[in-house]
């Protein structure tokens, strides 16, 4: 087999993303042939080498996997938690395969969150050149403030740059829509908190192409052929 990265091989494993799996490797996590290997353009023939992270031996998954998972609030965006919080590992127990997450909602936010073991389609679904659109519905307490969807529209500047929305609607006059493409830390609250809208509920619909639909709270389901293939096409997979 033709030599690969070794970022691909450990994301190909299930373990992490491109990105997170050079994370590893600058940190020193992983091994080739009982070796520690730092270097991240590092090639290897995936079928001729051990490789190791934390110790333990990583097989490349060649069935993928993609589904859509219905964050309830007061869940962690990981796959673990050391201090036994819940996290989206509990909700996917019945499946045998290893996953991971798509990107993030913080805590106290709900709604959509991809898991998937493709760790090309999370390199590319998390990386900003590709700029997937989020949609996102916003419970909000009191009176909307005027001129509030003006400002969000134009861009505010925030400590980390400048922030803004792609669309803006309101649902009724205690909920309201907006869609982002970025994913900076909490971008949304700080946004609603620039323009004195206090967030009662934060619930992501839609990420790029993919919509959340009827599934419940707490639930998953699998992509359908229909919805991979228009996520594959918007990351020009």
């Amino acid at each position: 087999m033709a030599e690969m990265r070794l970022n691909k091989i450990i994301a190909d494993a299930g373990i992490t993303s491109r990105r997170g799996a050079d994370e590893l490797i600058m940190d020193g996590r992983v091994s080739v042939d009982g070796f520690i290997c730092r270097e991240l353009g590092a090639k290897f023939d995936p079928q001729m080498v051990k490789v190791m992270v934390d110790g333990e031996t990583i097989t490349r998954s060649l069935t993928k996997s993609y589904l859509v998972l219905h964050k309830p609030k007061g869940v962690l965006s990981t796959m673990f938690d050391p201090e036994g919080r819940p996290s989206l590992a509990d909700f996917i127990d019945l499946r045998k395969e290893r996953l991971f997450h798509v990107g993030r909602l913080d805590k106290d936010s709900e709604g959509l969150i991809l898991l998937t073991n493709d760790g090309d389609l999370t390199f590319r679904a998390t990386h900003p050149s590709f700029g997937l659109e989020k949609t996102y519905i916003i419970e909000f307490d009191g009176k909307l403030p005027v001129g509030a969807e003006k400002t969000l529209l134009k861009g505010i500047e925030l400590e980390d740059g400048i922030g803004r929305v792609l669309s803006f609607k309101q649902l009724s006059p205690q909920w309201l829509e907006v869609t982002i493409h970025e994913g900076r830390y909490h971008i949304i609250r700080r946004l609603m908190e620039a323009v004195d809208v206090t967030v009662l509920r934060l619930i992501r619909t839609n990420f790029g192409p993919i919509s959340l639909g009827d599934t419940p709270e707490g639930r998953w389901r699998d992509l359908n052929a229909g919805e991979l293939a228009n996520l594959q096409k918007a990351l020009d997979l």
